[in-house]
């Protein structure tokens, strides 16, 4: 199953997030807006990949990514920063950025492509 575990903290963009990605056959967790749910839901059941905002209301969401690294879980950064490493820590490095806004094409096709690695 595609399962993606979207991590952004502006509600109108995590509902599109997620209806967009729904529409394509992605089953969805979250979406979280914080660090500690995000957590608290990767604790409950691993996603294929992720999709997480590089600044959120309570901090960076390095927390998050370096917990997804731990499970070996791939992730996809939405950033509007051409270097989200520098916000994010080094453990956004390599990590995949579709940019904010993001464009359709590129989320969907970043997404498959991890998954199917």
């Amino acid at each position: 199953m595609r399962t993606v575990l979207i991590v952004e903290d502006e509600f109108l963009i995590a509902i599109d997030l997620k209806l967009l990605l729904e529409r394509f056959g992605w089953s969805v967790f979250g979406p979280a807006a914080t660090i500690v749910e995000a957590l608290k839901l990767l604790d409950v059941e691993l996603p294929a990949v992720a999709l997480l905002d590089v600044t959120l209301k309570d901090g960076a969401v390095t927390p998050v990514a370096e917990a997804l690294r731990a499970r070996n879980v791939p992730f996809v950064v939405a950033s509007a920063y051409d270097r989200p490493e520098l916000v994010g820590g080094d453990v956004l490095i390599g990590a995949p950025n579709v940019g904010k806004p993001t464009e359709q094409r590129r989320l969907l096709a970043t997404l498959e492509q991890l998954v199917s690695c």
